[in-house]
């Protein structure tokens, strides 16, 4: 969405990504990898999890907001998030002393809605049966002309703002096997890919998505964007996007080796696992890594993975509905 047409973007050069990671580094919750010998079992591979859940909002959405609000000197952010990347802009406009509206579904989770409005956000709830978020988007742009259209995904500060996290990931363990990644937009693989390229290394990277949102998927085989034809009713909602981006698009096509489609039932059972086997909190979206490592275990046997926990902001009565197995 051409929204910022005065707006010049950096490239995604090696020098640049190295420099947001110098000056992002004292502003992040370095992620926590987990090892887990019981998910070993299961798995059949030596599964190690990055655990974006302890990071400032509770998801890896904050580090690419912060690398976008800090970059552009606009002092008003208009965003549209279902809750990650709301909250994380949110709290980055707030810290930068910026001014931030976030465009959020009526559906969307309560507790996403709360955090929004907790991290110093104005939340515009729309009934999307009525209008779209885009065309909300470009009333209020219209409204108020020297704001910041904040994309969630597809823009390369926000691909270089999650590269912080491949950048963590590969200087703690450099000899992955594989490293397998949630995918929505393609704003995290995207920043992951790019990390390893800036690295000089060659570690094979697996997006997750699930099966009934499998755009990037689908994209991957016919060699050209292919988007939901409607936001897809996956319990990931973070995955509910209609197409990866044009930024996004040509970084996973390049750089991804495969990606894994997760069923709805997986989903939930990997989002059980990490909780009843590794003491993480994960929303299924977070859990989508785990899931693909669960559909693909023949490939993934005996190896070393890295399953990319993505955040943990779940509503509460979904994740105690999944625990007991009802979803």
């Amino acid at each position: 969405m051409a929204m910022n047409v005065s707006d010049v973007a950096p490239t995604l050069t090696p020098d640049y990504l190295r420099s947001v990671w110098e000056f992002m580094a004292p502003h992040l919750v370095p992620t926590l990898l987990v090892r887990s010998e019981a998910m070993d079992e299961l798995i059949g591979a030596r599964v190690t999890l990055a655990c974006e859940t302890f990071q400032r909002t509770g998801s890896f959405k904050f580090r690419g907001a912060y690398n976008l609000v800090r970059s552009v000197p606009n002092r008003r952010i208009i965003s549209a998030s279902s809750g990650n990347f709301g909250q994380a802009v949110a709290l980055a406009a707030r810290t930068l002393g910026k001014r931030c509206t976030v465009v959020m579904p009526e559906t969307s989770s309560r507790v996403k809605i709360a955090a929004v409005r907790r991290n110093g956000g104005e939340v515009d709830l729309i009934d999307t049966g009525r209008i779209g978020r885009l065309e909300r988007l470009r009333q209020l742009l219209a409204e108020a002309p020297s704001a910041f259209y904040a994309p969630a995904y597809d823009d390369p500060r926000v691909v270089a703002g999650n590269s912080t996290l491949g950048r963590e990931i590969f200087e703690q363990v450099a000899d992955f096997d594989a490293v397998v990644v949630p995918v929505g937009g393609g704003g995290l693989i995207s920043g992951i890919i790019s990390a390893r390229d800036a690295l000089g290394l060659t570690t094979p990277i697996v997006g997750a998505e699930p099966a009934i949102a499998n755009d990037a998927a689908r994209s991957l085989r016919a060699g050209a964007i292919i988007a939901n034809a409607a936001e897809p009713p996956t319990i990931a909602d973070g995955a509910r996007t209609l197409a990866l981006g044009e930024v996004t698009w040509p970084i996973v096509r390049r750089g991804v080796e495969d990606i894994v489609e997760v069923p709805e039932a997986t989903i939930a059972e990997a989002t059980r696992l990490l909780f009843r086997n590794a003491n993480v909190k994960a929303e299924p979206t977070g859990a989508l890594s785990l899931g693909a490592a669960l559909v693909a275990r023949e490939r993934f046997a005996a190896r070393r993975i890295c399953c990319v926990v993505s955040g943990g902001n779940v509503d509460e009565d979904l994740y105690a509905a999944i625990l007991r197995g009802e979803i």
